[in-house]
């Protein structure tokens, strides 16, 4: 498989085809100031367009390097392992630890030993040997009713308190940012207490675990709970959305809680995940892929993802947008999340074990 000279794809499969494997948005960046190219780089995503695409445009322009990008909600590791030798990826974006440790796990990342990455990128947001990276960082919180709810302050454990019985809606087990979740509680608590934690926030649930983090907030302004587990920049997407003005008002019925880890003076801060990178194992254009890899940690892409994308820049140097300002600090928890990412595992398991997804009654 190859990208031809206008970026757009074609496949070369041996004794394979695509259909039924993925569905794939292929988009090509280059700007129009750019006078004489100096190579590409082909992007595989998990990362929408309209995130990228702002990025790609600014690294094109200030290095003439054309970005070749092919978009997909999932699949693409599978796809890279497939490929193997003949993959046309540089770069891999992906919006999770676990499909970062995923890519590792797979065989279809290398190692990026670099200096600049270092110095950009905090240690607890990348992987020790070099095979990932992080870019920037969503916390994992509580979008809680201004009407019901009257505290403040929340711990993760606290989720499992009989007095949340029937007012938490959350969304599948096993989507990866709730098995990352369960994971860092296998972490911080062990796997017994963990598996307590769970059952105790199946037994809290409002109805059966189904939708994406926003249909949870919805929940809570239709009343069917009154606390719900998600992402912090799905608020983001609520308060800017002019094509569903309802999800407005979804966002204007919750206040953000940052649970903690923390419970009896036991320290921890809040939960967070991260979007990151991985450079490709049989990258054709090594060198351009690790310049956009070192662009994309750089304070100028760092903002545009905090000023445009409304997450936290992993870069401590560079400021999170009014947005994100607004709804408050908190500590994240400095538990490694290469710690984290090898219970994800064990953390799916008790998914299963307690039987979860099943919802409250089972």
């Amino acid at each position: 498989m190859r990208f031809s000279a206008n970026g757009s794809l074609r496949l070369r499969w041996a004794g394979l085809t695509l259909a039924g494997i993925l569905t794939v948005t292929t988009v090509t960046i280059a700007s129009p100031q750019t006078v004489q190219a100096a190579g590409e780089v082909n992007v595989y995503s998990y990362r929408q367009p309209y995130l990228t695409k702002p990025l790609f445009e600014a690294f094109t322009k200030q290095t003439g390097i054309k970005v070749n990008v092919v978009f997909a909600k999932k699949g693409l590791i599978e796809r890279m392992a497939a490929e193997g030798r003949n993959s046309p990826a540089d770069v891999l974006l992906t919006t999770d630890i676990g499909r970062l440790t995923g890519a590792v796990e797979k065989g279809v990342a290398q190692p990026v030993q670099s200096e600049a990455l270092k110095a950009a990128i905090p240690e607890a947001y990348r992987d020790p040997n070099g095979y990932w990276f992080g870019l920037t960082t969503r916390a994992r919180v509580v979008f809680a009713s201004k009407d019901r709810v009257k505290q403040d302050k929340i711990s993760y454990l606290e989720l499992a308190d009989p007095k949340w019985k029937g007012k938490i809606c959350m969304r599948s087990g096993h989507h990866v940012y709730n098995v990352a979740l369960i994971a860092a509680m296998i972490a911080h608590y062990g796997e017994a207490k963990a598996e307590q934690w769970l059952r105790g926030v199946k037994a809290n649930l409002a109805r059966k675990p189904s939708g994406n983090d926003r249909a949870q907030v919805k929940g809570v302004y239709s009343g069917a709970c009154d606390l719900a587990i998600g992402n912090t920049y799905y608020m983001a997407k609520m308060q800017l959305n002019d094509k569903k003005p309802e999800q407005k008002q979804w966002a204007a019925a919750v206040k953000l809680l940052f649970p903690t880890m923390s419970q009896n003076g036991r320290p921890g801060g809040t939960h967070v995940n991260l979007s990151g990178m991985v450079l490709a194992k049989y990258a054709p254009h090594k060198a351009n892929a690790i310049k956009l890899m070192t662009y994309l940690a750089s304070p100028q892409a760092q903002k545009i993802y905090a000023e445009v994308n409304h997450e936290y820049p992993v870069s401590p140097n560079v400021k999170w947008s009014k947005l994100v300002q607004s709804w408050g600090q908190f500590t994240a928890d400095d538990l490694p999340l290469a710690e984290i990412a090898k219970l994800r595992k064990k953390a799916s398991e008790l998914v299963d074990k307690t039987g979860f997804n099943r919802g409250p009654s089972s």
